[in-house]
């Protein structure tokens, strides 16, 4: 089991509680309170029996057919990204997971990063991350590596959890867990939040902060709306990349 070292959170805490007055133009709930649980062991994930198939979670559906299409940018570098809820699973670990297709290009259209993300949604409606086959390309098409690559079960990764079935400030997870691979952290700072993208507005948005161990100097905040999922992404300290949601369509 691996735990948040005491440098690390406060480190983390202090980027986000310094750019919180900005953000949110007030005080977010909970300042002060955040607790980064350890990695989840193996006996916390629910058993197969817990994944009937039928709870949706309305901050990160997944229904076969969705998709939505973001543009941003990494410093100058700018990107266009098409997430995909496929119709094709995988069993990981004894549940079926939902395979989501996630490819970014470049704006000349050379294929910049193409990524397999395996979730699942429990009866309670918490949704699990699985693990994520992803590979980055150079202009040319050439492969460079296939670094952040997880699976649950397998080297010593355990399954996150992506989305709690109700969130709410303050709370705070890990989203993956493979040592020195995949390590990213989630907490939770608003659920009534308000965004605007080119694809719409959107309200009563949750809200998160999320870095991950291995840039603990790079912090994000990230909205997502009720029957959409993920709208807008953006760096808030360490960084420069920015997405937003353009396109949306539901099945």
């Amino acid at each position: 089991m691996n735990r948040t070292t005491p440098a690390l959170l406060l480190t983390a805490v202090g980027l986000v509680a310094a750019a919180l007055p900005t953000l949110t133009g007030g005080q977010a709930s909970g300042v002060g309170r955040v607790h980064v649980p350890s990695a989840q062991s193996a006996s916390s994930v629910p058993s197969p029996a817990a994944f009937g198939g039928h709870a949706t979670n309305r901050y990160f559906p997944l229904d076969p057919g969705t998709v939505a299409v973001l543009r941003g940018r990494d410093g100058r570098a700018r990107f266009r990204e098409r997430v995909v809820v496929t119709h094709r699973t995988k069993r990981i670990q004894g549940v079926r997971t939902r395979v989501v297709s996630d490819v970014l290009h470049r704006l000349d259209g050379s294929l910049a990063e193409k990524t397999r993300d395996w979730y699942a949604t429990d009866d309670a409606g918490r949704v699990w991350y699985f693990g994520e086959a992803t590979a980055t390309y150079d202009r040319r098409g050439k492969l460079i590596d296939r670094q952040g690559s997880w699976r649950a079960g397998v080297d010593g990764a355990v399954a996150g959890t992506i989305m709690p079935a109700h969130p709410r400030p303050t709370k705070a997870f890990r989203q993956e867990f493979r040592k020195g691979a995949a390590e990213d952290q989630a907490w939770i700072v608003q659920r009534d939040a308000r965004v605007t993208t080119p694809a719409g507005r959107y309200h009563r948005a949750v809200r998160t902060f999320e870095w991950s161990r291995l840039e603990s100097d790079v912090v994000s905040t990230k909205f997502y709306a009720r029957g959409v999922g993920l709208v807008l992404e953006r760096d808030v300290a360490g960084g420069h990349e920015v997405f937003k949601l353009v396109a949306f369509h539901r099945p």
